[in-house]
């Protein structure tokens, strides 16, 4: 099943309603994960030179026949390439790893290179600016962000030529950032979940399970379908062909607004334990 859904980034290019989180997707040191998604209608793929599956998503689109340009392709500069000419560099070797000559969405990961860094208002302008450079140059479609909370996008905004046009955060129920959320959605920056189905602890939680038995669905609909409802790009992964084809069909079923206020309001579950200003928690 295709996503039966776009959304309009402000520049107005169009982009798939999810998309398919390519981290840890090819763990066997192989492709077939993500062929396997293309076979299940995936046309979106969010990965990161950090990720280090670029290659692999490459060789999945060339083994599919399915032109490039039928496919979102979005990626991230890491930490370590964060900088004006560093930023540079690491997109010339993401599309070289991609196998292609253009990305359709590029992201800056995180917004410190590590906790406690004194200048990273400095460094993400650096970096920014390069970004804005590289869509000048329309070898990138639409530019965006990774992990900003709104006091960092509000130092690049504050002085940047072009707008982030997206911010992928994680998003789950028990985790939902809503500050963070209504910031962007505010100033018309399109919010993208990863980690929408958080962890096991989530799709235990006693709510989802409720939602779940409710709406005849398994717990990671109902937790991807809080990211959809709200108007946010879920991107999930998943191993078998079934599942993959079930986290797609997002529109067969609608939450009722008192469900989404419970599940916005669910106490915190499933966090990573990562978190932009500070050193990762381990839980």
């Amino acid at each position: 099943m295709k996503n039966e859904k776009m959304y309009t980034l402000k520049n107005g290019v169009e982009i798939p309603s999810v998309g398919f989180g390519t981290y840890k997707a090819a763990d066997g040191k192989s492709a077939e994960v993500l062929k396997m998604a293309i076979d299940a209608g995936y046309r979106y793929f969010d990965t990161a030179s950090f990720y280090e599956t670029e290659t692999y998503v490459a060789e999945a689109i060339e083994s599919s026949g399915i032109p490039r340009e039928e496919f979102f392709i979005a990626s991230k500069l890491w930490k370590t390439e964060m900088g004006y000419e560093n930023a540079k560099e690491a997109f010339e070797r993401t599309l070289e790893n991609l196998k292609t000559d253009y990305l359709d969405l590029y992201l800056i990961h995180w917004p410190l290179p590590e906790a406690g860094y004194a200048d990273w208002k400095e460094l993400d302008k650096e970096t920014w600016r390069a970004l804005e450079e590289l869509y000048d140059s329309g070898r990138v479609r639409a530019v965006g962000l990774s992990n900003f909370l709104p006091h960092h996008i509000e130092n690049l905004v504050s002085g940047c030529r072009i707008k982030p046009m997206v911010n992928q955060i994680e998003y789950h129920p028990g985790y939902s950032q809503e500050v963070t959320v209504r910031y962007c959605q505010d100033r018309g920056i399109l919010v993208q979940a990863w980690s929408p189905i958080g962890r096991r602890r989530v799709l235990e939680e006693p709510l989802v399970l409720e939602l779940s038995e409710k709406y005849g669905v398994s717990p990671a609909r109902i937790c991807l379908k809080f990211a959809q409802q709200r108007g946010i790009i879920p991107l999930p992964k998943a191993s078998s062909v079934d599942r993959m084809k079930e986290n797609l069909d997002l529109f067969s079923f609608e939450l009722e607004e008192e469900d989404m206020w419970k599940l916005a309001t669910m106490p915190q579950a499933g966090w990573s334990g990562e978190h932009p200003d500070r050193a990762r928690v381990q839980i």
